[in-house]
């Protein structure tokens, strides 16, 4: 295990020519606003199985893919807030049928409904904004996340699976969907793959339950990177250590893939022993306790990838209490 040395110039990041982040909600929007200065080699595969607020009301009223979390990655990436920006982010107020309503969820249906496939939306939306980055949603159609209790039952729906009070024996999406060829093709290309941080089963889970990503993933010579919370999920995903979720991870894509991963000092306290290469340090923004400082998170990605580079694949660093 690695002590993070904090903030450098990112030399290894600057060499690769693709790097793809898997995720949803804030998480994956700060690490694509921290690595935003890798422009077009930068690709985000988004989570589209969101059922709650702005985005689970537009579902249930007219169907159609989640938005809230391509909007969200889109906003905040955008470096120069502008009014376009503004106006994207805008949410209603009031007590009327649009309160609560967020116009970017609006526009990204609006579009939807007028036959543009969602990925070709998202580009229309970031050439309006100003974003260089890849934005793709992990499918174009519409996909709930569900899972199998331990008492054999079902749950189908994203906020039900939050709203466990227990890890699920397994989690699946109905119904059966295909993955966006714009997310295939970027991880055919990618020589970094991030995953998280954020909700674990909710948001960095959901990708890789397609068929077509997990395969790139077991093909893929990417080095493949965890990005771990900094607080403590209030979700049933509370209850796994570092070293279950990485085993989560690595199950369901059938394989072990992850070189290494980015945590907290804490994390690894107390942490049983794992094949991987493990980052720790203080990550924390300072006006947000639980949410990864960008300049920090991003040099840490660069160090690690560094370390992962000059290592053989078959060597791996033990954790230990710091």
């Amino acid at each position: 295990m690695a002590d993070f040395k904090g903030y450098q110039q990112y030399e290894n990041l600057s060499t690769l020519k693709k790097v793809v982040a898997i995720g949803g909600g804030h998480g994956l929007g700060r690490v694509m606003s921290s690595l935003s200065f890798l422009k077009e080699r930068l690709t985000a595969i988004v989570t589209t199985t969101d059922n709650g607020g702005s985005t689970g009301r537009i579902r249930t009223n007219q169907g159609g893919i989640a938005w809230g979390d391509l909007r969200n990655c889109l906003n905040q990436i955008i470096t120069e807030p502008s009014t376009a920006s503004a106006l994207f982010e805008y949410r209603f107020g009031g007590n009327g049928e649009l309160a609560g309503h967020n116009l970017g969820n609006l526009m990204l249906k609006a579009l939807e409904d007028m036959h543009i496939r969602p990925t070709e939306a998202v580009n229309l939306i970031r050439e309006l904004l100003h974003v260089k980055s890849f934005i793709v949603p992990m499918s174009e159609q519409s996909v709930h996340l569900a899972a199998v209790l331990n008492g054999g039952n079902s749950v189908v729906g994203e906020v039900s699976v939050d709203s466990l009070t227990e890890l699920p024996k397994s989690i699946f999406l109905v119904p059966y969907v295909t993955a966006t060829p714009e997310a295939i093709q970027a991880l055919k290309e990618a020589d970094l793959i991030l995953f998280g941080p954020g909700s674990f089963l909710t948001s960095i889970m959901p990708p890789i339950l397609l068929p077509e990503i997990t395969e790139q993933l077991r093909q893929s010579e990417a080095k493949k990177i965890f990005i771990d919370n900094l607080g403590i999920e209030h979700s049933p995903a509370s209850s796994l250590s570092l070293a279950d979720r990485i085993q989560w991870i690595n199950e369901t894509v059938g394989q072990p893939i992850i070189d290494g991963a980015i945590v907290p000092f804490n994390a690894v306290q107390n942490s049983q022993p794992m094949e991987i290469k493990i980052l720790a340090g203080r990550l924390n923004a300072d006006d947000i306790s639980y949410r990864h400082d960008r300049a920090l998170l991003c040099s840490a990605i660069d160090e690690l990838l560094g370390e992962l580079l000059e290592s053989p694949e078959e060597e791996h660093s033990e954790p230990s209490s710091l």
